[in-house]
């Protein structure tokens, strides 16, 4: 029987053979490497990935795709909505130190499964996903850029990433809106260890009105929590490099 896609988990299903076999090869799955893909709809990349691997976990939140799945005997099937995962569990279960993680994220909520991974990068090894690409222009933005913004600070300050794949429109069934794209996600090997939550609210308010100087937002902010250290807020949020978002938030965190 054939599946119709569900608009509310946000199904498009890749079905390019050519594109697969490139996603697959950026991936580059070795014979026990542990693997989970979040999302893997109708298995058009779970089969490629279970064939190298041996063995595979996924993630999937729709019950009559997550009963087809179990049918199939190398996959470990996690029935669940993947923001409700604890990969720190799922990689313990697996007995193993780091994992990696792949998936065609569903576009909807694209932005909070990433941020809700930073929270388990200790335990992930690699993460290979396809998102819109405008999300990806976002991650991998550079300061000075108009799509440079919160999403490409809380990202690189965990993550070195690279946009490796183009994916068009008609790869999928039904064909999103929206071009796609691969994104390579590496865990930085030294990133500082900083306050997430606290991170994250500072450069959301730094971010909140992008077009007026930092002193209008961040430094607003900044005087509320009695903040007395040096930083320049006669510059717009782009201006500031990821790094001195980071060491602004350590000074806030290690104040006496």
């Amino acid at each position: 029987m054939k599946h119709i896609p569900r608009k509310r988990f946000g199904q498009h299903f890749l079905s390019d053979a050519g594109i697969i076999d490139a996603i697959v090869s950026a991936i580059d799955p070795q014979p026990g490497q542990p693997m989970v893909e979040i999302g893997p709809g109708l298995a058009a990349l779970t089969q490629p990935l279970v064939e190298r691997l041996g063995s595979l976990t996924v993630i999937e939140l729709d019950r009559d795709l997550a009963v087809r799945l179990r049918s199939h005997p190398q996959l470990s099937v996690i029935e669940s909505d993947v923001l409700k995962v604890d990969f720190t569990q799922v990689a313990a279960g697996m007995n193993a130190a780091k994992i990696r993680v792949t998936g065609n994220l569903p576009y909807n909520i694209s932005t909070p499964i990433l941020f809700h991974l930073l929270d388990h990068v200790n335990v992930i090894e690699e993460q290979h996903f396809m998102l819109q690409k405008e999300v990806i222009d976002r991650m991998v933005a550079r300061p000075s850029t108009s799509a440079y913004g919160r999403l490409s600070v809380m990202l690189q300050w965990r993550y070195t990433m690279e946009n490796v794949l183009f994916v068009p429109p008609e790869s999928f069934d039904p064909p999103p809106r929206v071009d796609s794209a691969v994104v390579r996600m590496v865990p930085r090997a030294h990133s500082v260890l900083v306050d997430v939550r606290l991170l994250s609210e500072l450069v959301q308010v730094a971010f909140s009105q992008r077009r007026k100087l930092l002193r209008n937002t961040l430094g607003q902010w900044l005087q509320a929590k009695e903040f007395t250290g040096n930083f320049n807020v006669q510059r717009r949020a782009e201006e500031v490099p990821v790094d001195e978002y980071v060491s602004l938030a350590l000074a806030l965190a290690n104040r006496s």
